[in-house]
Order: structure tokens, then C-alpha cells, then sequence
């Protein structure tokens, strides 16, 4: 599923339902959607995006951007040290060096547009 506003979804298939349902990922605000065709997930997530959206401008709350640039990362101390050694022999900070890391993963991952289902 493609990002719609800058939101992204979960999608999980209940199979004893016969029904899709997902949420927005990366906010803390719990905003969900459901339906029974691919069609009409796609349509669903579009419009929790958008009621989630009015909702807040109705309550005059900012919405929470699903994602801020900002990661938190803990790792073991020994892995700590050989990554700062990896980045120092490629004259880049760590910080860089594991975006750049992401970045490598993530390109042959799951593309914009495609999203894994869960069951």
C-alpha cells in the first residue's frame, strides 16, 4: 500500500473474519481501518488518514507526523565499537554510517507501494 499524506499502514488478514484491517504506523494515536477487499482497504486506510486528520483539526491538535528523522538505537558494546570502527575506516560519522546501512538494507526490501500481510 502506498503512502497516502505521509502515512503509512499495517496490514494483518483475519482469516476466520474474511476481513483485512490495519493501522498507522509510526504515531502514537491509535488509528485503525478495515474491509473485505484489497479495494476497499485501500480506500478504508485513505480514510482514517483523512478522518484522523479532521479530527485533529477539529480539537485543534497537531497531528503527529509518523515520522521524525529521529531513531533511538541500542546494541550490544561490542557491536557499538566494531560499527565505530567501520565508520571511522570510511571517514564517516556513526550516525552516517548507519543510515547509510539502512539505506543498503532497505533498498532491495519492501518497495514503496508493496506492503507484507500478516495472518
Amino acid at each position: 500500500m502506498k503512502p497516502y499524506k505521509g502515512y503509512v499502514g499495517t496490514i494483518e488478514f483475519d482469516e476466520e473474519g474474511l476481513v483485512f484491517h490495519g493501522r498507522l504506523v509510526g504515531i502514537r494515536d491509535i488509528v485503525t481501518f478495515e474491509a473485505e477487499t484489497a479495494q476497499g482497504l485501500v480506500q478504508a486506510f485513505r480514510d482514517s488518514v483523512d478522518d484522523y486528520l479532521e479530527f485533529c483539526n477539529q480539537k485543534s491538535k497537531e497531528p503527529q507526523k509518523p515520522f521524525s528523522g529521529h531513531v533511538s538505537l541500542r546494541m550490544d558494546p561490542e557491536l557499538h565499537r566494531r560499527a565505530v570502527e567501520a565508520a571511522a575506516t570510511q571517514a564517516k560519522s556513526l550516525n552516517q554510517w548507519i543510515a547509510d546501512a539502512i539505506a543498503d538494507a532497505t533498498r532491495n526490501g519492501t518497495g514503496e507501494g508493496q506492503t507484507r500481510v500478516a495472518h
